[in-house]
């Protein structure tokens, strides 16, 4: 099975369209997203578009601020001093990287903790390995919204195992990769839903024998098509998380070797076409959800 996030996200943001539409009637508007793009780096232009015209979709606000690769970073700061003051934004996101002579830490503390839709505040993401699910059979509570932001990437991976019928519980789950945007967080949520997970990086020893002994394998290691079909049992579920380019043709292409790996899964996801779109939509439902702890701060 081919889960494609791009379907995924299709449905997802059609749902909250609906959502969305009854917010001025309840709420007196719609939830508001601040997105903040320094410099003039292609991808990230790409990524800020893509936002602004999910966000269109969904029916939500959206404002663009473009400031120019010279802007200081005194200046970001106060920028987003700002918008944490200002009461019609719901949510804020500063497009990474940002330029070098910018401290990413500073600006990623310097955002309103319940305005961090990205959730990659040190005291959401400290909240995040605080948190556990409630250990109880009730569907109701086990989907239960967190009190604090999950960050969207590692929160659309969860969703796409889910979607594709993956059962997570008890299973042995192996992360290729440790970083705080996407290994460590995916982990977490991997052990909230009961897998036994172990993570894997660059310093591994037989790496191959442990991807291949995983139930599920989760690919975020930034290296083209670097999963081979060797390294995967046959039908465990993989997610591929990596953007890499070809390093012979240029085009487009994940940390898996998809191509012979398709046949071989039970659930796997592309590239394009896989986690990108959930990202952008889990995004979405994070300014929807930081809207809605206004109203009712017990979410």
């Amino acid at each position: 099975m081919i889960i494609s996030g791009k379907e995924l996200s299709t449905r997802l943001k059609q749902e909250m369209a609906v959502e969305v539409a009854t917010f001025p009637e309840r709420f007196g508007r719609v939830p508001h997203l601040a997105v903040i793009l320094v410099g003039e780096d292609p991808a990230s232009q790409t990524y800020v578009r893509n936002k602004g015209l999910a966000a269109e979709k969904i029916g939500l606000r959206s404002s663009t601020i473009r400031l120019a690769e010279s802007t200081t970073e005194e200046e970001l700061l106060n920028l987003i001093s700002a918008l944490n003051s200002d009461e019609s934004v719901d949510g804020i996101l500063v497009q990474l990287p940002v330029p070098r002579h910018i401290s990413e830490q500073k600006v990623l503390e310097a955002i309103d903790r319940a305005k961090d839709v990205d959730g990659f505040h040190p005291l959401n993401m400290a909240d995040l390995w605080r948190y556990r699910k409630s250990p109880v059979e009730d569907k109701a509570i086990q989907d239960e919204i967190p009190p604090f932001t999950l960050p969207c990437t590692p929160k659309g991976v969860i969703r796409m195992l889910k979607a594709a019928g993956v059962e997570i519980s008890g299973k042995h789950a192996v992360v290729l990769g440790r970083s705080n945007i996407v290994g460590l967080p995916v982990a977490k949520l991997l052990l909230n839903e009961d897998a036994t997970v172990t993570i894997c990086h660059s310093r591994t020893r037989d790496l191959a024998s442990i991807t291949a002994s995983a139930d599920i394998l989760i690919a975020a290691i930034g290296k083209p098509r670097f999963v081979t079909a060797d390294m995967v049992k046959e039908g465990a579920a993989v997610i591929d998380v990596g953007i890499d380019r070809d390093p012979v043709t240029g085009s487009l292409c994940g940390d898996v070797d998809f191509e012979n790996l398709k046949d071989r899964c039970s659930v796997i996801s592309p590239v394009p076409g896989g986690v990108g779109p959930m990202t952008i939509c889990c995004l979405m439902e994070n300014t929807i959800e930081a809207f809605l702890r206004k109203f009712s701060p017990q979410l």
